[in-house]
């Protein structure tokens, strides 16, 4: 039988996920190494919390006096079929790609965190740069085995079973964008597999995945280019959509005036040799798929030939073509295939801007107010939208007086505000900017929370709210007392506790 640690020694390292979310408690936690544990847990403890990596951002991996269900024991890779692989849930994406590498096989919906679980990217479903192309996890999840909350395993396969013939499904309507994080998933005749995906570990613990993966890996290429000018990179971006399927063009990322002002004053650019010219407006990282195998000599000489009169119509020339139109070719940095330390450079560099934000909530939590928090939104509009959404964000963090950082998935319409808060009321005010975009995004039919889940956060609860109304809370939580009538899973996540 399974056994739940109560020693504060070793709760303590568990106490608190990714978003640092305050007042974490534990009653204990447990490690089980199969589903017959799990089934123990669930039977044992009145209260659980399932947790793999404690990557979350919403504090939804914070435990509040339950026991934690931790799955980083159930961590083997099973099964890697030809256009598939079987995982048990603890498995982490850094272990999931590597293995598939040695295959040559590719999963391309992972989000940026490489330590985060499979079961907890299945419970959340989590998205990423390459959303744009391949969709969200949901996607790419044909199977999974579910322990319910009285400890019984279900194996669930896409396409055996209607959600119907297990909850009352929701009548709300879900925004029709990319990517989409907010609470149940609810669709006429839907599947039962996309009802526990995207749950947050409310419905039940799921301890193994199978996913669809691509049989063949593509040779990637990064391209790392400045505009001054934010209307003409918008510009820009629609036309690498418009051109993608040709193009290959998997993401676009981006990063606002003052991400890169950050980056400068902590010398980012000139430690990782990126340069960010002074008059930039926004800088975009595109995400380039070429033939598997391609090499770094084949990507040199097509980048040679793009000035040509008649060049070969291959996706990097057509990227070069493009840059050049666009009056940047010059300032684009280019990491072809096989030139990995410059991958790393031009993708560590987007990775800078969140840690750097983060540090500087760290630091004025710590220097100014100990109640300062992270006050940052997850939100996403259809494209034609975002540059109406990108304006609504400078004006009312301008007429607020709140400095602000804004980056993220530009190629899905998914933008990341984030509030570098010089006092405690920077953190309240920024709590209601987040909120009027939210119903701002909502009427423009987005997402207010696009990837990062709702978990405990308080104004992402109240932003689930805003997007279903009193009426869609009461289906959600006839979904959970259907299945947890207890409320003995993640009780407090989604939705306040009875």
């Amino acid at each position: 039988m399974v056994i739940i640690r109560r020693d504060p020694d070793v709760l303590s390292s568990f106490l608190e996920d990714a978003a640092h979310f305050p007042g974490g408690h534990a009653a204990g936690i447990a490690v089980p190494s199969n589903e017959s544990e799990v089934a123990d847990v669930l039977r044992l403890a009145s209260t659980v919390l399932p947790i793999g990596a404690q990557s979350s951002l919403t504090g939804g991996a914070t435990p509040m006096g339950e026991v934690l269900l931790s799955t980083s024991r159930l961590n083997r890779i099973l099964e890697i079929g030809s256009d598939w692989v079987r995982v048990q849930a603890g498995v982490t994406l850094a272990d999931l790609d590597a293995a598939l590498a040695a295959a040559g096989k590719y999963y391309p919906p992972a989000p940026t965190f490489t330590g985060a679980f499979v079961g907890g990217t299945a419970a959340t479903n989590a998205a990423g740069a390459a959303t744009f192309k391949y969709g969200t996890t949901r996607d790419w999840v044909r199977a999974m085995t579910v322990v319910l909350a009285g400890g019984d395993t279900r194996r669930i396969e896409r396409g055996a079973a209607k959600a119907s013939s297990l909850v009352p499904v929701p009548a709300y309507r879900m925004p029709a964008v990319p990517k989409h994080s907010a609470g149940y998933f609810a669709a006429p005749g839907m599947d039962l597999i996309d009802l526990f995906i995207g749950s947050e570990g409310t419905l039940g613990v799921i301890t193994e995945v199978t996913l669809r993966v691509l049989p063949e890996r593509p040779a990637l290429c990064h391209a790392f280019v400045t505009f001054a000018d934010r209307s003409a990179a918008l510009a820009f971006v629609g036309d690498l959509r418009a051109s993608s399927h040709g193009a290959g063009v998997s993401a676009i990322e981006h990063m606002d005036a003052r991400c890169l002002s950050i980056l400068r004053e902590d010398g980012i650019d000139r430690q990782l040799g990126v340069p960010i010219p002074g008059d930039s407006a926004i800088a975009l990282l595109v995400t380039l798929e070429l033939p598997a195998g391609m090499d770094a000599g084949q990507a040199f000489d097509e980048i040679g030939r793009a000035h040509e009169a008649s060049p070969p119509d291959t996706p990097l020339v057509r990227l070069c073509r493009m840059l050049d139109k666009a009056g940047v070719l010059e300032r684009a940095e280019i990491a072809v295939p096989g030139d990995s330390a410059r991958a790393a450079q031009l993708l560590a560099v987007r990775e800078a801007v969140p840690a750097a934000v983060n540090a500087r909530v760290g630091r004025a939590k710590h220097a100014i107010d100990p109640r300062i928090a992270k006050t940052a939104a997850d939100m996403v509009v259809p494209f034609d939208r975002l540059g109406e959404l990108m304006t609504m964000y400078d004006e009312e963090f301008t007429r607020r007086r709140l400095d602000a950082a804004v980056w993220g998935h530009i190629s899905d319409g998914n933008l990341h505000p984030n509030v570098l808060p010089r006092s405690y009321s920077d953190v309240e005010s920024g709590k209601d900017a987040i909120m009027t975009f939210g119903r701002a995004v909502i009427a423009m039919g987005g997402s207010p929370l696009a990837e990062h889940g709702v978990g405990r956060n308080p104004v992402k609860q109240a932003l689930l709210r805003e997007l279903y109304g009193d009426r869609g809370m009461a289906e959600m939580r006839a979904v959970k007392e259907t299945l947890d009538p207890d409320y003995k899973l993640a009780p407090g996540v989604l939705f306040p506790k009875r």
